[in-house]
């Protein structure tokens, strides 16, 4: 019997991110790594996943991805080879007004293939806020705001950093999301999304627009989803620049 795939599936690994700002962040990730074998193989391999994972665990980049997916698929001399790499990274962000500093977290995802599928997507997970524009057009003073998480995913040529990325999408929200916030920078946050109500639709075209004039982005998808603050339910929408 020929088996479809045979892999490892979300192990937890110690890994190193390039930078944008030229250091290397150590971060712990969760990576599936599988490869598509030939009939006669008979045993999974473990120990050449783990090899190649240690290999490279010093500088995981968008650069090193082919290598050692096509080490993995040469090892075992495989038809195809597929990885995902799941992992939080952290930025340092500066308060709107006072300027206070903390290090904010976002999910990224590197995921690759190598054979049947060759593509690399750069994926990351953006926290924001949106306030409705329809509770403000309707209330007298006030309106709902809420937290949302908008997901980017994107292919490219050249070379793409996580900050811009993260950066990209932030900007296309009512207002970004800080880890700390004295008085003086809440009273701008809570007015900045004031300012600038979106409904969930509006964030996705925002980001899309966005995407769409990046040079080096080819194909990207965005989606959102906002945690209603005044509904059990969430808001969500979703596009994918195939059918723009």
């Amino acid at each position: 019997m020929k088996l479809k795939t045979v892999g490892v599936k979300n192990i937890r690994y110690p890994v190193k991110i390039r930078e944008k700002g030229g250091g290397l962040q150590e971060t712990v990730a969760s990576i599936t790594l599988q490869v598509s074998i030939p009939r006669q193989y008979r045993e999974t391999c473990i120990s050449t996943f783990i090899a190649v994972l240690n290999k490279y665990q010093d500088e995981m980049s968008v650069r090193i991805f082919p290598e050692l997916l096509a080490e993995v698929r040469d090892g075992l001399q495989a038809e195809a080879a597929h990885v995902e790499m799941t992992f939080p990274y952290f930025i340092q962000k500066h308060a709107p007004v006072t300027g206070t500093p903390s290090l904010m977290e976002y999910t990224c995802r590197f995921t690759g293939g190598i054979g049947r599928d060759e593509n690399f997507i750069l994926s990351v997970w953006v926290p924001s806020t949106t306030l409705c524009p329809c509770s403000k057009e309707i209330s007298e003073y006030g309106a709902h705001n809420q937290r949302a998480e908008i997901n980017l995913n994107v292919t490219f040529s050249g070379f793409i950093w996580v900050e811009d990325l993260i950066g990209m999408v932030e900007a296309g929200a009512s207002c970004e999301v800080f880890a700390l916030l004295k008085r003086p920078d809440e009273k701008y946050v809570t007015e900045r999304a004031y300012d600038n109500p979106m409904f969930v639709e509006d964030v996705v075209r925002r980001v899309a627009e966005s995407a769409r004039r990046h040079p080096n982005i080819q194909w990207f998808s965005v989606g959102v989803e906002s945690f209603e603050s005044i509904h059990k339910h969430s808001a969500y929408a979703y596009v994918d620049s195939r059918d723009i």
